[in-house]
């Protein structure tokens, strides 16, 4: 052995290196691989259930959109309804009133032509009544003015 090479060392060591190996592969490499096939499981899996879960939340908002525009055509056609409603009801409230106004004035109206002939009846009695008066004072009057008349151009003709 002229470079002081041992095959027998050789040997021992190459048999040292692949014990050493199996006891690495079966107490490290074995176990890590299979925590990290486990891993990779994992995250698969929640990979997996997160896109199930998205896409059932996309069904969930296309269900919510397709309702929520459901309800807002609902509501919209209430909303046309209830106006139309509250406008009949206004219309019908309006003519009552209208009615009902003309009902008042038609009433105030009788009722002021009626005052107005009392009134009428009244100042034609009131009327007459002052002219009687006034023609009875006239005569009186007239009367008296006729005897003073007569009295003064009586005196002074019977003067002169």
């Amino acid at each position: 052995m002229p470079l002081n090479i041992d095959i027998q060392q050789i040997l021992l060591h190459m048999l040292n290196f692949a014990v050493l190996f199996c006891a690495l592969y079966f107490i490290l490499y074995k176990p890590v691989k299979k925590f990290m096939d486990k891993r990779n499981d994992y995250y698969d899996e929640l990979e997996k259930k997160s896109s199930e879960k998205l896409e059932e939340a996309e069904k969930l908002k296309e269900e919510y959109e397709e309702k929520l525009t459901e309800f807002r055509n609902q509501e919209e056609e209430l909303n046309a309804k209830t106006v139309a409603e509250a406008r009949a009801k206004a219309e019908k409230i309006i003519g009552g009133a209208q009615a009902q106004a003309a009902d008042i004035i038609a009433k105030s109206k009788a009722r002021a032509a009626k005052e107005k002939n009392n009134m009428m009846k009244a100042a034609n009695k009131e009327i007459k009544a002052l002219a009687e008066e006034a023609a009875q004072k006239l005569i009186a009057d007239g009367e008296d003015a006729y005897e003073t008349f007569l009295n003064a151009f009586g005196s002074d003709s019977g003067e002169n």
